[in-house]
């Protein structure tokens, strides 16, 4: 029994599917570049002040205290939603920080404003201060796909690190 949202076929918002540009190397990659994986798409930013930095906490401990075969078996797309101040260094140091199966993914905002429209997500600019600094909004929930780029199941912001942790189990070990 998985202990996320599962979606049932109908609710499906759609299987894996993107073309982003990855931070650490800027190569142009989809889905395919993560074959038969376990992959979890989250959309966030590095400027995060709490939401993104507790959710990839929490899958980077769950995925560090599986068994290394079966973390292994596991990819972490982590997708900014802010290219302007997430450049591919700070994106990408960012990813690794959480893990080894992390991987910082961005594109231009009209792509992924086509992206996040897939998965019903959102996300907006708040107003700059003086400085310049200004908050994204965003949703929270991490996305989990099966190796065959199926979506299963909807982790919210409130699961805990043990239910994270037997979801990517038992789907990793199906």
């Amino acid at each position: 029994m998985l202990l996320g949202r599962a979606l049932a076929p109908a609710r499906r918002s759609s299987d894996l599917e993107f073309r982003l540009t990855r931070a650490a190397d800027g190569a142009t990659v989809t889905e395919a570049d993560y074959p038969d994986e376990v992959r979890v798409l989250y959309f966030g930013y590095t400027s995060c002040p709490d939401i993104c930095p507790a959710t990839l906490g929490k899958f980077g401990q769950a995925i560090g205290d599986l068994d290394p075969r079966v973390a292994d078996d596991i990819r972490f797309l982590f997708v900014s939603v802010d290219p302007k101040r997430d450049t591919p260094d700070k994106l990408a140091a960012y990813a690794r920080a959480f893990g080894g199966r992390f991987v910082g993914l961005t594109s231009d905002i009209p792509t992924l404003r086509d992206l996040t429209k897939r998965y019903r997500v959102t996300f907006g600019y708040g107003e700059p201060t003086d400085s310049g600094f200004y908050t994204v909004s965003h949703s929270s929930a991490a996305f989990i796909f099966d190796r065959d780029g199926e979506l299963r199941l909807l982790a919210r912001q409130s699961a805990s690190i043990d239910a994270i942790e037997q979801d990517l189990r038992r789907l990793a070990n199906e």
